[in-house]
């Protein structure tokens, strides 16, 4: 900021001056303070460091951000469930008479983690399940969530 200053200071100093070609090569020869590339590389790699000490830490809070997909998605198929069964008298196993389209996972070009069935469905009770299709902590067991047809959300399987 003050070297803006200073600009601004000194191109009103030149102003009744007649020769501009004097006093914009006077401009133009100040000497900027700034960082050089050896110095900005430093950074860089301070900054690289500091992200790889933070990441091991972090990586419960990815899974714990993807859970909420499927609890979202979990909760609308609940819903729809509901509204099928006051108008049918009986639940439904089949996404397309429910109108729901499970998102796409990351493998079919989507961007959802977890896939998504209907378990069973009968007059009385229904059981959909959602899976993960990635491990998100590397320990070898995916995550899976399920929801019945009183709307009780239960984490079955932790990852």
């Amino acid at each position: 900021m003050p070297f803006f200053i200073e600009l601004i200071k000194e191109m009103c100093s030149f102003v009744g001056q007649k020769n501009k070609h004097n006093i914009s090569m006077k401009i133009l020869k100040k000497k900027l303070s700034a960082l050089t590339l050896t110095e900005l590389m430093v950074v860089l790699v301070i900054i690289g460091i500091l992200i790889l000490l933070a990441l091991p830490n972090m990586k419960g809070l990815f899974g714990q951000a993807y859970s909420l997909e499927a609890k979202k998605q979990l909760k609308f198929l609940h819903s729809l469930q509901e509204g099928y069964h006051a108008m049918n008298f009986r639940y439904s196993d089949d996404f397309k008479q429910l109108r729901f389209e499970p998102p796409k996972v990351k493998a079919n070009g989507g961007d959802a983690v977890y896939d998504y069935e209907i378990v069973n469905a009968s007059k009385q009770s229904f059981l959909a399940r959602a899976t993960a299709t990635e491990d998100f902590d590397g320990d070898g067991q995916l995550n899976v969530w399920e929801i019945n047809q009183d709307g009780q959300l239960q984490e079955v399987t932790l990852d």
